[in-house]
């Protein structure tokens, strides 16, 4: 069967290309091997967002006296907790289903390879068929790391060691986890089983956590889970995982961290292995597909979006990098950028951060000033039990504008955006200071600290 569009992939960036695509008038099919909403709304964003909120819930019951309220003996029912939070996963993919449909689009549910090409365009092969189509999208996504550790593989096996996916389907709470990756994903677990009483030990090759994040961010971070009983051991790699204990080096000496389950979060990577790029001679570097700013491949009609380009693997960048390349395959000229792109750790508190951090602005040459203010300027994070946390602004000094936004506390998640907008759109400072905010909201604080600026 001919189509104008065939999208590998039914995550974030292929189903909504599969809705644009066949909104606009297209003849597309989207085909997507196991669950449409991909990583991200089966094993991945969604999920781990549903189980940290029960967590967020929890953390309010037993701290209720804070606020004038008493809860006795607040505790958490882990099978409900996965119930429930495979009920929201469930509704979402159908909903994810019901948009495919209505956008009169084909769908197909099928492992898929690129088989070559011929005069009808490109040939996908899927449950013994062929289909052709002048464009095709690759919207594969990304897969977690498993590293050659020693007792890693046969720990994946037991049920002993596990991914972002395993995990959260645990219906029993361990009493000992060791997280071996210290960034997003890794943390947000560590947060989680944090809240629900087990005992979490953080291991990272760097000698920060979170990444990328702004150093006095994540060193915030850390110290408010120290209190609440995460170890972290820094600088220090795992040599070996047994079914009891986690073994690894630091300082030039070996130690053991007790893990009844151990979780690996040590990254993850682009999926483009066994999908035939190569029949079409598609390139790679890293294992990521390389694209240019219109989404585009080497190869003339073949586009990527999403985690499979290795860019930056977050979900709402995957929309816009699809928006791109459907607004392209169309004709209507769009470019991608990635200089604004806001990222959340959904911890507790939350991170929020978009734009350059302080030592990116260093690398770049950049003249440039630095605003670091309490989260309690805001009269709302003080009112609903808000304590530390900073909202960091870096201020381009010779354009007047700013660079990055860096916070932590709750509802950091939900107001990032709003600097999102003020880097992407160049606003300069005084501009930024007519603007007006509603009040009471814990977003003021980007004001505040605006106001900050010499």
């Amino acid at each position: 069967m001919k189509y104008d569009l065939i999208v590998l992939g039914g995550g974030p960036a292929g189903y909504l290309a599969g809705e644009r695509a066949g909104h606009a008038g297209l003849k597309t099919l989207v085909i997507e091997e196991r669950s449409f909403g991909g990583v991200c709304l089966n094993e991945g964003c969604v999920p781990s967002k549903s189980l940290l909120y029960c967590a967020k819930a929890l953390d309010y019951a037993k701290h209720g006296a804070d606020y004038g309220i008493t809860v006795k003996d607040a505790t958490i029912d882990q099978k409900k907790v996965i119930e429930r939070k495979n009920k929201v996963v469930k509704t979402l993919v159908s909903g994810i289903e019901m948009q495919l449909k209505g956008s009169k689009c084909d769908v197909l549910k099928e492992h898929a390879v690129i088989a070559g090409k011929n005069a009808e365009g490109y040939i996908i092969e899927a449950a013994g068929k062929q289909y052709t189509c002048d464009k095709l999208l690759i919207s594969t996504g990304s897969e977690a790391v498993v590293p050659p550790i020693p007792g890693v593989p046969e720990g994946v096996k037991s049920g002993h060691v596990l991914t972002n996916r395993e995990i959260l389907d645990l219906t029993e709470i361990p009493k000992t986890l060791v997280v071996v990756g210290g960034g997003v994903i890794g943390l947000e677990m560590a947060s989680y089983f944090n809240s629900v009483g087990t005992e979490v030990t953080v291991i990272e090759m760097l000698d920060h956590i979170a990444g990328p994040t702004d150093s006095d961010i994540s060193a915030i971070l850390q110290k408010e889970y120290e209190k609440r009983g995460i170890k972290f051991n820094l600088g220090a790699k795992v040599t070996k995982v047994t079914d009891k204990n986690v073994e690894f080096e630091k300082d030039g000496k070996t130690q053991k961290a007790p893990a009844e389950k151990v979780l690996l979060s040590i990254g993850r990577r682009a999926r483009t292995k066994e999908i035939g790029l190569e029949t079409i001679g598609v390139m790679c570097e890293r294992g990521a597909i390389v694209t240019d700013e219109y989404m585009k491949t080497n190869v003339p009609g073949v586009y990527a979006s999403g985690d499979v380009n290795g860019k930056i693997m977050l979900a709402h960048t995957a929309y816009r990098e699809t928006e791109v390349a459907i607004n392209n395959i169309l004709g209507k000229r769009d470019i991608m950028r990635y200089d604004a792109i806001p990222s959340v750790i959904y911890t507790n508190p939350e991170v929020g951060a978009v734009g350059l951090t302080e030592k990116a602005a260093k690398e770049g040459g950049y003249d440039f000033s630095v605003v670091k203010i309490p989260m309690e300027f805001s009269g709302r994070y003080v009112a609903e039990g808000g304590k530390g946390g900073i909202c960091k602004l870096i201020v381009d000094k010779k354009a007047n504008r700013l660079l990055g936004c860096h916070v932590i506390g709750n509802y950091a998640s939900e107001f990032i955006v709003a600097a999102s907008i003020l880097v992407e759109t160049q606003m300069r400072i005084d501009d930024i200071k007519e603007l007006v905010f509603p009040h009471p909201t814990v977003c003021e604080i980007i004001r505040e600290a605006i106001f900050q600026i010499k």
